[in-house]
């Protein structure tokens, strides 16, 4: 394995737990407020969530306050830039681990 490869690597992987720990950072965020702010039930906080920042949007669960609104407005354009950078780096990752056994693998031992 080249010594640039595995420095890749190693950065695409801090980056990648890093980003991961912000998108949980988002989801736990956005769950305590609508728990707290809309009433939903824990389990349905989570679920509103992920729902809106995977873009799904089933409409089965929306916000009734203006403050839950506004949040959601504000909570959409954060999160579904994070959750993109958090899906690119996965991809990154990936890629970058499949270099690197590729390489191994053309080693001669």
């Amino acid at each position: 394995m080249r010594h640039d490869q595995q420095a890749e690597y190693l950065k695409i992987r801090r980056q990648y737990r890093a980003a991961a720990l912000v998108a949980l950072s988002v989801l736990a965020i956005g769950a305590v407020f609508y728990h707290h702010v809309e009433h939903f039930r824990w389990l349905d906080a989570f679920y509103f969530c992920t729902i809106t920042l995977t873009t799904i949007g089933y409409g089965d669960l929306v916000p009734k306050t203006d403050a839950g609104k506004l949040f959601t407005i504000f909570y959409v354009l954060v999160g579904i830039g994070i959750f993109g950078f958090f899906v690119n780096l996965f991809i990154q990752h990936a890629v970058a681990r499949r270099e690197i056994r590729q390489s191994q693998k053309r080693r001669p031992s």
